[in-house]
């Protein structure tokens, strides 16, 4: 009995760490470090908008600035995001963090929200719109 209850727990904390590893939290730049879920130490989708004047694509990466609420965030993209993907237009990075350098890595760049993400962040996306006009009308 005491052998079945050790093998149950053990389960249990290897299930809870492998969902938890697993799950990607949507975080906005300024919450990362700051709000639970939004640690550089796991694995997220960040939403920000790309900053005007700050993509550069190197041989096989491109670089830019994703800002949100007056904080901002490098990003190493592997390859070039495509699609519609330019400066003053609100995406979301998934990736991890490079802890030495503090910059993050990217890994797909989502430049349309789905209609999930819409009807549960609408708030979210409203404040990232508003990001976006102000720096196309400064550009």
């Amino acid at each position: 009995m005491v052998v079945l209850t050790l093998a149950v727990v053990a389960g249990g904390v290897v299930i809870t760490q492998a969902l938890s590893t697993a799950v990607d939290y949507y975080c906005n730049v300024d919450e990362v470090g700051v709000r639970s879920g939004c640690d550089t130490g796991r694995r997220l989708r960040i939403q920000g908008t790309v900053g005007e004047g700050s993509v550069v694509v190197t041989t096989g990466a491109t670089l830019f600035d994703i800002e949100f609420n007056g904080s901002s965030l490098q990003v190493e993209y592997a390859g070039e995001p495509g699609g519609i993907f330019k400066e003053c237009l609100p995406v979301v990075v998934h990736g991890v963090f490079n802890e030495p350098s503090g910059m993050f890595l990217g890994d797909r760049v989502e430049v349309k929200h789905s209609e999930d993400y819409v009807a549960v962040n609408d708030d979210r996306l409203q404040e990232a719109e508003a990001d976006s006009a102000a720096c196309e009308t400064s550009a």
